[in-house]
């Protein structure tokens, strides 16, 4: 396991990523000062963020129903736990942006190859109320895909 959003796992067979991008940034309010450089107070962390991309091979990896898997987790609207392989905890985190781009057809239009985006914001960890649930439908492709 590369890394796990909720129960979406990021593996080599599912949505294996090539590179994770993170920006973590933090707020200053300025004030203006006369005859001198503003003056800055730092005022509480800013967006944090993270960037999945990779390409996916459908013959030898997950394809489409795994970005799909992802798209259906963002429009819940909740915040997943976002945990690394090697057990460091990232804290929640919400599905922001999903990007595909298809190439290599085949005869009947299926992708020889995906390149993907996964975008992801860290939200407020005490928000305990935003964390996302396992539907029904997530629910029975898991249980299928152990089956």
């Amino acid at each position: 396991m590369l890394m796990a959003l909720g129960m979406f796992v990021f593996e080599t067979r599912t949505v294996p990523y090539q590179e994770l991008k993170r920006i973590t940034e933090w707020r200053h309010a300025s004030q203006s000062r006369v005859g001198d450089r503003p003056a800055y107070q730092f005022v509480g962390p800013g967006a944090d963020s993270i960037t999945l991309t990779g390409t996916l091979l459908p013959s030898f990896t997950g394809g489409r129903l795994s970005l799909d898997e992802l798209r259906e987790m963002a429009d819940q609207g909740s915040a997943w736990p976002l945990v690394e392989g090697t057990g460091r905890q990232y804290g929640l985190w919400v599905v922001t942006r999903v990007e595909e781009t298809s190439t290599h057809f085949f005869r009947d239009g299926a992708a020889e190859k995906i390149d993907f985006v996964v975008t992801l914001e860290h939200v407020d960890d005490q928000r305990t109320d935003l964390i996302g649930r396992l539907t029904l439908s997530a629910a029975a492709r898991l249980a299928g895909a152990y089956a």
